[in-house]
């Protein structure tokens, strides 16, 4: 067989395996000669290594691995391929509970960074903090690692153990070992404080977060309540539309998000409430993310209550899972929106009270803050 037709049948090969025959065909009949030239430039690289490489390798392993590196190749940390395992594990995340040590991690400033830690779990109880950089995972450094790598790393059976070495603030760093559990996580808790202020924390939005939150709601109403106070301190964020059915109880019949594609689609998720009902204080710092952006981006922009505490975190962009035969690809696909059309990727919102929390405080004063403001806007 002579080296051409090798090539091509190599091609033919590769293409069926890649499980997209018919697309793949299509892509290159409309894709422009420099799409068909980058392509056959992907397929001639696979079939020399295939071919040439010193040991036998798996076309499926090379396959993996481009996708991951086309992936990264964006240079955006909320974009990532996630082999079977890290797609699994992701699932399961989002369903409510996974084995691991319970914390939200980020990228920023190209670092591993826990966005927040959540209450209740091994993190928590080992005093990792907001903003506190993860320099190490088991002594292999994670700089360049892929965020959903590093999530993987860090989870494990329950029982087993993880060591991290993490960068606090400007303090030297240390090595924090912690044992595994599963994580249940609880989205939504709430108690009645005095003079009748109904306070609501929510540590994330998963799929349950929405309904859990009315059912407190309910109850704190149905116990009298006059004004609300909306903790989403350290909440990393979640589901879009879990929080856009919280932000409904507070934001007036209009927009709460809109989310926009890069061709300029859009599409805008509202609110049908007919008044706001009650004062409202919302609680937020540097670990508040994403869907709580969401919430309190648009409770500011309506003016529905008043926001108290650190700027946020400053994600703005929406991502949605592909899948890819057991893998999947995590794409931002686009950015949202706060009612006034704001955009706060990478700047966060400011607060409308700034309150500063003092290291080692034994008091919360941001929460008193928020006390102190719905009572006054009360009347009491």
């Amino acid at each position: 067989m002579s080296r051409r037709k090798i090539i091509v049948a190599a091609i033919l090969l590769v293409v069926f395996t890649f499980t997209v025959t018919t697309a793949g065909f299509l892509y290159l009949l409309r894709g422009n000669s420099a799409d068909i030239v980058s392509t056959l430039k992907f397929f001639r690289a696979l079939q020399i290594v295939k071919a040439r490489y010193v040991e036998p390798v798996d076309t499926d392993t090379l396959v993996a691995g481009a996708v991951k590196g086309m992936v990264s190749s964006l240079g955006d940390p909320h974009s990532v391929y996630m082999d079977p395992k890290m797609y699994k594990e992701f699932m399961v995340e989002t369903e409510g509970s996974f084995g691991g040590v319970g914390m939200v991690l980020g990228v920023k400033d190209k670092t591993l960074t826990v966005v927040s830690p959540i209450e209740g779990t091994p993190s928590d109880k080992a005093g990792i903090k907001s903003g506190d950089q993860i320099i190490k995972i088991d002594g292999n450094d994670t700089k360049d690692m892929a965020l959903d790598e590093a999530v993987g790393k860090i989870r494990g059976p329950e029982g087993s153990q993880v060591t991290l070495t993490i960068r606090h603030e400007s303090e030297p760093l240390k090595d924090v070992v912690l044992q595994r559990s599963n994580i249940q996580i609880k989205t939504v808790s709430g108690k009645m404080l005095p003079n009748k202020i109904g306070y609501i924390r929510i540590s994330m939005f998963n799929e349950n977060t929405g309904s859990d939150f009315n059912q407190k709601y309910q109850e704190l109403e149905a116990e009298g309540m006059q004004g609300i106070i909306l903790d989403l301190r350290d909440n990393p964020g979640g589901l879009l539309e879990e929080s856009v059915k919280v932000a409904s109880k507070f934001v007036p019949k209009g927009p709460v998000v809109s989310v926009v594609t890069r061709d300029g689609h859009r599409e805008t998720h509202s609110s049908n409430l007919e008044a706001v009902k009650y004062p409202v204080a919302v609680l937020v710092n540097g670990g508040s993310a994403s869907a709580s952006e969401i919430v309190s981006g648009a409770i500011q922009d309506t003016a529905s209550g008043t926001l108290i505490g650190t700027k946020t975190y400053g994600k703005g962009s929406v991502q949605t899972v592909l899948r890819l035969d057991g893998s999947a690809i995590k794409l931002t696909i686009a950015k949202y929106l706060t009612p006034n059309d704001r955009s706060i990727n990478g700047i966060g919102i400011e607060p409308d009270i700034k309150v500063e929390m003092e290291k080692d405080a034994t008091k919360d004063i941001q929460l008193d803050k928020a006390t102190q403001f719905v009572k006054e806007k009360l009347g009491k």
